[in-house]
């Protein structure tokens, strides 16, 4: 089985466990399911929050939680606050336009977002990245799930309406896509991007252009 035709499985496990496969759908999943022993226990993950969804209020789906209207602000000023002390402290500094980005992209996103460290059980690892464009500006955090490694990257200068393509580079030198996304220009954006490779085999991420220029990358060498 190829990785796309692994990914279309896994993507199919929502829908089996609510019951909504049937005939040859149906059969094709469950006759994977007795081989692949990741997509097992991620089916056992998605049915263990069919209760919780039960109970969620369709009336309130649409309503966005909106955090404390000085939160940009103060995250700003905390940013502007901080003065360097030696040169090594400058360089350092560099990182904290990305800081106050981070906090306005979850500003337009309202609160939804994700926190670095353990969350819900599953670990959120900071990435090492470096930009080749200097007007690109990011982080990114991995979560290795079941079926393999998911990439948070958090950041802005990416060329507005151009597409961007994401491959995450595994120990055997296989290169596997992780998905693409487009260019917001100035405005920060949060994008997670998804990949078969387990995070044990990932060695790095890459940003590449439509020109197949590397424009960021990010190391997941353990």
């Amino acid at each position: 089985m190829t990785p796309d035709e692994h990914r279309a499985m896994r993507e199919s496990l929502g829908d089996h466990a609510m019951g909504r496969l049937e005939g040859h759908e149906l059969a094709t999943l469950e006759a994977h399911l007795q081989g692949c022993p990741a997509c097992r226990e991620e089916l056992a993950e998605v049915a263990s929050v069919l209760p919780a969804l039960g109970r969620v209020d369709p009336d309130r789906l649409d309503h966005t939680p909106a955090p404390p209207p000085d939160l940009g602000d103060r995250i700003v000023a905390a940013a502007r606050a901080e003065r360097p002390a030696s040169a090594g402290a400058r360089t350092r500094n560099r990182w904290a336009p990305v800081a106050a980005a981070a906090a306005a992209a979850l500003l337009v996103g309202g609160v939804a977002g994700y926190l670095v460290g353990d969350h819900d059980g599953i670990p959120r690892e900071p990435v090492a990245v470096q930009a080749m464009d200097p007007t690109v500006q990011a982080t990114a955090v991995a979560i290795p799930h079941t079926w393999g490694v998911e990439i948070v990257l958090d950041g802005d200068g990416f060329r507005s309406g151009a597409t961007y393509r994401v491959v995450v580079e595994a120990e055997d030198g296989r290169e596997v896509s992780a998905g693409e996304f487009i260019g917001t220009g100035a405005s920060p954006m949060v994008c997670n991007l998804n990949s078969s490779v387990l995070r044990a085999d990932a060695e790095e991420f890459r940003v590449v252009d439509v020109a197949g220029s590397t424009v960021l990358r990010g190391s997941l060498a353990t």
